[in-house]
C-alpha cells in the first residue's frame, strides 16, 4: 500500500500494518468527534510516526498512486475533520 503524508512524500507500507494503524485511526476519529484538541495532536503524531516507522519512504521523484492520504503533522482538527470519510482516515 502506498501512503502519502501531505507535505512529506510517499511511503510503501505492508498491508499487514493496516490493522495497527486502524487502532490509531479509530482513536483519532473519537478525538475529532469530541473536539479533544490535545488528544487529536497526540494521536495524529503517533499515527504519522507509525507510518514513518513501519513504511519504506519512496524516492522523491517517484509518482505512485497513493491508496491513502494522511494529513501532515501541522494539520488542524478542523482540516482533518473535513478530510474524513465516515470510516476515518484509514478505510477499514
Amino acid at each position: 500500500m502506498i501512503v502519502r503524508i501531505m507535505g512529506e512524500g510517499q511511503v510503501r507500507l505492508a498491508d499487514g500494518h493496516v490493522t495497527e494503524l486502524d487502532k490509531l485511526d479509530d482513536e483519532l476519529l473519537q478525538e475529532i468527534e469530541s473536539g479533544d484538541e490535545a488528544g487529536f495532536r497526540r494521536t495524529l503524531a503517533a499515527l504519522l510516526e507509525a507510518v514513518r516507522r513501519l513504511g519504506e519512504p519512496l524516492p522523491d521523484d517517484a509518482l505512485e498512486p497513493s491508496e491513502l492520504i494522511l494529513p501532515g503533522p501541522d494539520a488542524t482538527l478542523d482540516e482533518v475533520r473535513s478530510m474524513l470519510s465516515d470510516d476515518g482516515l484509514i478505510p477499514g
